[in-house]
């Protein structure tokens, strides 16, 4: 199996997670990558309390053979939050198919760091070596910048995992910007931190990224441990999902985001502007203050740094490459992997 398309070297990846499914996915996605090392790995609230979540850093390490730095980070949000539904992931957050497989799901061994403490010491030990990826609530970010407000120049790149793309989408049926609504002032306090490049990948998006019933009974063949525990939470997931996009599939809202930080080149449509986080009737959205053709939004917003925001991605070539680096290249990229769209 090779690499990210054009990585020559190594990528350093700190994990902030919530590890729900999609989560756990992503953190598989990562470590089937030869030139991908998890170098830590963080906890915040969000599809489930926060020892749940870590929990589930336990369990998807172990099944990996990895022991990456763990840091737990926010059991909450920041004040203000609206409480928003824990969502489709179970009552583990894994889809409780766990006990079933034999899988545990130990407390890992921790740092005595606080989350925001473990980010904020890599970036300042390694500045420039290490990415950060971000696929949960950003409380743990936000409480980082509180340390250190040059934070996002330290590091290599940052992908968020959250948004609902440009403004201007009349009639279109967003899924719920769950990890933005869950902290919407941490969302703020990372849209308007300084950076070296920010991206953040919306829902608007990640929601297209379906993987359909025949890739998870690709995964269950493959008969590979990790493989075969992939497809037992994917599995939970479509049958946990109430949505019409679950009919076909499920939605890959995480991997998507490592895969966009291994290969920004999987991003066919971006557009650079301010992100703003605004009220979305009790909840809330992170929305690009630009229309897709550029004009910028005719409303008053907070002041921000330009974030690239993606808008379009190449889904087939991402579920073939999920596919394969998940069965250890068992499957041919673009079996099993026909998207909707």
């Amino acid at each position: 199996m090779t690499g990210p398309r054009g990585a020559d070297v190594t990528r350093h990846v700190v994990v902030d997670t919530d590890a729900g499914i999609d989560d756990a996915c992503a953190l598989l996605y990562l470590a089937g990558h030869p030139r991908v090392e998890i170098t830590a790995v963080t906890s915040v609230a969000g599809n489930r309390p926060e020892r749940d979540v870590a929990r589930n850093i336990g369990c998807v390490t172990r099944l990996l053979g990895l022991a990456p730095p763990v840091a737990r980070g926010a059991a909450g949000p920041l004040p203000g939050a609206p409480s928003v539904p824990r969502g489709t992931h179970g009552t583990d957050g894994l889809g409780a198919p766990l006990a079933r497989h034999g899988l545990p799901r130990p407390m890992p061994a921790v740092t005595g760091e606080s989350a925001a403490e473990l980010i904020v010491r890599l970036a300042r030990d390694r500045p420039g070596e290490l990415d950060l990826l971000a696929l949960g609530p950003l409380t743990n970010l936000a409480l980082a910048l509180r340390t250190d407000p040059a934070l996002f120049t330290k590091y290599r790149s940052v992908v968020v995992m959250g948004g609902s793309g440009p403004y201007d989408l009349p009639g279109d049926r967003l899924a719920r910007d769950s990890n933005i609504a869950r902290d919407p002032a941490a969302a703020r306090a990372v849209a308007t931190a300084p950076r070296a490049d920010l991206v953040m990948l919306g829902v608007d998006v990640t929601a297209t990224a379906v993987l359909p019933p025949e890739g998870i009974a690709a995964l269950d063949a493959a008969g590979t441990p990790v493989a075969r525990f992939a497809a037992a939470i994917l599995g939970a997931y479509l049958r946990l999902g109430d949505g019409p996009g679950r009919r076909g599939g499920v939605p890959l809202h995480d991997p998507l985001a490592a895969g966009i930080l291994l290969d920004p080149s999987l991003a066919t449509g971006t557009a650079l502007g301010p992100v703003a986080v605004l009220p979305d009737g009790p909840l809330w959205r992170a929305r690009l203050m630009r229309a897709r053709d550029g004009r910028p939004a005719p409303f008053p917003h907070e002041p921000a740094p330009d974030t690239r925001v993606v808008t379009a991605v190449d889904t087939a070539r991402f579920l073939g490459g999920f596919l394969t680096a998940l069965t250890g290249g068992t499957t041919a990229p673009g079996d099993a992997s026909g998207a909707s769209t």
